[in-house]
């Protein structure tokens, strides 16, 4: 049973798995868009989600929460300028994931994961 069970573990150990996190959140934010596994993709979108709710508070406190996560000033900076006060009106449902078919070589099931508009 997954009573209580936070997230996904993705087959890797906890180092691994939250730079692999760390990595897409920084191209999704970067780019507006990544392509990649759905498992993969839900647990981006769950972190991205949250920072993004992070930087609509727009103190310092937030962006050092943030820094916490990405260690580009460079990425905060632009989320913190554009990104946050674009969804400053929205209460969620910054990102979403789009189905994009199977992958050839191992079929694992692909999703485009973008922020909205």
């Amino acid at each position: 049973m997954r009573h209580r069970k936070d997230h996904r573990k993705l087959g890797r150990p906890t180092d691994q798995r939250l730079a692999m996190l760390r990595s897409q959140m920084d191209s999704l934010l970067r780019h507006g868009r990544i392509k990649t596994t759905v498992q993969k993709a839900k647990e981006t979108q769950r972190m991205v989600e949250k920072l993004i709710s992070t930087a609509k508070g727009g103190d310092l406190h937030a962006r050092r929460q943030v820094l916490k996560k990405i260690r580009d000033r460079d990425l905060v900076d632009y989320l913190f300028e554009d990104v946050a006060p674009r969804y400053a009106e929205r209460n969620g449902g910054y990102t979403r994931v789009i189905r994009a078919g199977r992958r050839t070589g191992d079929n694992a099931e692909m999703a485009i994961l973008e922020l909205t508009d």
